[in-house]
This record gives structure tokens, C-alpha cells and sequence, in this order.
């Protein structure tokens, strides 16, 4: 006969999807009642309505069957006020950590310098060149090949990350800890999860700050990232200068088209990033030519753009990405309308970039 000790044992390598940790660990699991082969129990979601809701019982079930129980009844209830705060308090640990007089405080581990997360700021000179699609194409490339990692979308007045990788689901929130998105094996926190029909953020420099500070203060992370991708707004401005401030250990990829006008403009990027200490990994030349149906290539936006801006900052130009549709139908269960497939031409050419990336930030 089953006993409860086999199910909770059973249980314990069941996570919570968002969270990442045992349910058991957690404390979701209540009530356990067997009565022969029958196994019925209750558990206790962070929120009502959890989104993942499905997929966990799917996996409890699996769990319990496993032991050999033919009939598994779960029941799903939903943690308190007080335990919603506590497994908040749990979930935040020590990231608030004890500084010294005089001495910055620390927001969140990944910060300190000891972190062994990559940061990584995406940037341009000008709207309008692919940034934010180099940024979900490139995080979902790393993921691909194994990594742990996350994006946080700080164009705030810009934001198209959720909409780029399709994503309609909104990060849960556990008292004051918010759980990011995961798609594509990609962590996603986004000023486009807060706003409602895509209206404007009506904000001035000091409250985007803030808001940045919030994705690292209050945003549970999980696992510690190999690598965090800022999606940067483009220019020289207040949020390009938090995150110079805010994360003076970050790395800098500039997206520019071949048009010289375009690396021109993202020549002063690049130079803010060299006043800061940022370290400029190189150039990726987005849109760099059309390849028409006769195979030959079609150089709609000129040459020599990319190539151009990587000498101006003693840098490297990492890839050249052709125009190109992604071919994703709405219909497929991981649709999204900017992220290409690994086995296409351009995925192709997003793996290497990975690689290459890869083996630059050890």
C-alpha cells in the first residue's frame, strides 16, 4: 500500500513552474488521503488562477502514478495573505544585503561583483535598426545551447519584448516578488506586462530608474542567470545611463544597419559606453542586405555600415543579419511573430553569434 511518505517523497521532485523549486519544499502539498490505490490531495497555489495550473497538476498526477496509485483526485486551493508574504520574504533571501557606512547598497546578488551572471546591454544610436530583435533572437540562441538565461526590456517607453516573442501571459506576483515570464526557455520582465492596451508610459527619468531597480529588487529571478540581456532604449539617455550606473560590470553589443548615417549615430552609443567602462563586445550589422529569389544578395540599406562602426570603436563586428521574414505560422503551439527557427538560415546565423558571444564573455 501507498503511504503518504512515498507520495511526498514522490512529490519532491515536482516543481512549480515559475518558482523552480519542489513543491514539497514550498509547502503546496496538503491533506494527503489514500485509500488503497486511490491517492487524493490538495494543492495549494501561490495565486488563484494560477496560469501554470495545468502543468502542475499533469505533473503531480505522473508523480503519484508512478507509486503504482490508479486513480489520483488533486484538488487545488490557494495560499493565504500571511503565507503568500512569507514565501515572498523566502523567495527574496538575503538579496537586500548588509553594506557597510558609506558603501552602495547591493539590490540583488546577481549585481555584486562576484555575480557570475554576464550582463549584457543591447544597444543603439537610433530607432528603428532591429535592436530588440537581435535581443530576443540572441537570448533565445543561448537558451538553446544551454544557458540559463533572461531578458529584461528596459526600453520603457518602447517595449516589444512581450509582443516579439508572442508572449500573453502576465508575470505572477506573490506578495511583493514577481515571478518573470519563461518562453523559448527565456526569462522575460517587461514594462509592457504592467500597462494596459498598450498605452504610453508618461514617465520622466527618476521613475524609469525606479522601475529598473524594481526588475532586479523585486523580480525572483530563479536560478542564477549565465546571462541577463538588457534590451536598451535607443540613444544616449536616462535609462542607458541608470543601467551604465547601475551595473558598471556590463558588456555592450551595438545593432546597426549598413547605412553609414545609422553607425554614425550609433558611434555615440558606443563612445558612452567607452566613458562608463563598459566593455563593447562588437557591432552586429542587422538587415544587411535581401537575398532575392535567384540567390543573389540585394544591399537595400548600402554596405559597409557595420564594419565601419566596429573599426570606429576598435571592436569587432560579430554577424551580419539578412533581412528576412520569420516563417512561423500563428497556428504552431510556441508561435511568435520576430523569433526564427533553429533550423532556418537566420536561426543559423543567431546560434553562431551565441557561440561566438559565448566564448568571448569567459
Amino acid at each position: 500500500m501507498i503511504s503518504k511518505e512515498q507520495v511526498l517523497e514522490a512529490l519532491r521532485d515536482v516543481k512549480d513552474p515559475e518558482i523552480n523549486r519542489s513543491l514539497v519544499e514550498l509547502n503546496m502539498i496538503r491533506n494527503i488521503q489514500i485509500n488503497g490505490a486511490v491517492v487524493s490531495l490538495e494543492v495549494v497555489l501561490t495565486i488563484t488562477g494560477c496560469p501554470l495550473k495545468a502543468k502542475i497538476h499533469d505533473d503531480v498526477v505522473a508523480a503519484i502514478r508512478a507509486l503504482g496509485a490508479q486513480e489520483v483526485d488533486v484538488r487545488f486551493g490557494a495560499m493565504t495573505d500571511d503565507e503568500r508574504a512569507a514565501l515572498s520574504a523566502q523567495l527574496k533571501g538575503n538579496t537586500k544585503q548588509p553594506t557597510a557606512p558609506g558603501q552602495a547598497p547591493v539590490l540583488h546578488p546577481m549585481l555584486s561583483k562576484d555575480s557570475a551572471t554576464t550582463f549584457i546591454a543591447i544597444t543603439s544610436g537610433k530607432g528603428g535598426v532591429g535592436k530588440s530583435t537581435v535581443t530576443v533572437n540572441l537570448a533565445v540562441a543561448l537558451a538553446r545551447a544551454g544557458k540559463k538565461v533572461g531578458i529584461i526590456d528596459a526600453d520603457i517607453y518602447g517595449f516589444s519584448v512581450p509582443d516579439m516573442m508572442n508572449i500573453e501571459q502576465r508575470p505572477t506576483v506573490i506578495d511583493q516578488t514577481i515571478l518573470p515570464v519563461e518562453k523559448f526557455g527565456v526569462k522575460v520582465m517587461s514594462m509592457g506586462f504592467f500597462v494596459e492596451d498598450n498605452s504610453p508610459v508618461i514617465w520622466r527619468g527618476p521613475m524609469l530608474g525606479k522601475m529598473l531597480r524594481n526588475f532586479f529588487s523585486e523580480v525572483h529571478w530563479g536560478e542564477e542567470l549565465d546571462y541577463l540581456l538588457l534590451d536598451l532604449p535607443p540613444g544616449t539617455g536616462d535609462v542607458a545611463l541608470d543601467i551604465h550606473t547601475m551595473i558598471p560590470q556590463s558588456k555592450e553589443i551595438l545593432v546597426t544597419t549598413p547605412h553609414a548615417t545609422a553607425a554614425f549615430v550609433a558611434a555615440r552609443a558606443g563612445s558612452m559606453a567607452k566613458h562608463t567602462g563598459h566593455e563593447i563586445i562588437g557591432v552586429v550589422e542587422n538587415m544587411a542586405w535581401y537575398e532575392a529569389k535567384d540567390g543573389s544578395q540585394e544591399y537595400v540599406f548600402g554596405r559597409g555600415g557595420g564594419a565601419k562602426l566596429a573599426e570606429t570603436l576598435a571592436s569587432r563586428l560579430l554577424a551580419q543579419v539578412p533581412l528576412g521574414q520569420p516563417e512561423n505560422h500563428p497556428q504552431e503551439p510556441d508561435y511568435s511573430p520576430s523569433v526564427y527557427k533553429a533550423d532556418s538560415a537566420i536561426g543559423r546565423i543567431y546560434d553562431q553569434l551565441a557561440e561566438d558571444i559565448d566564448a568571448l564573455c569567459k
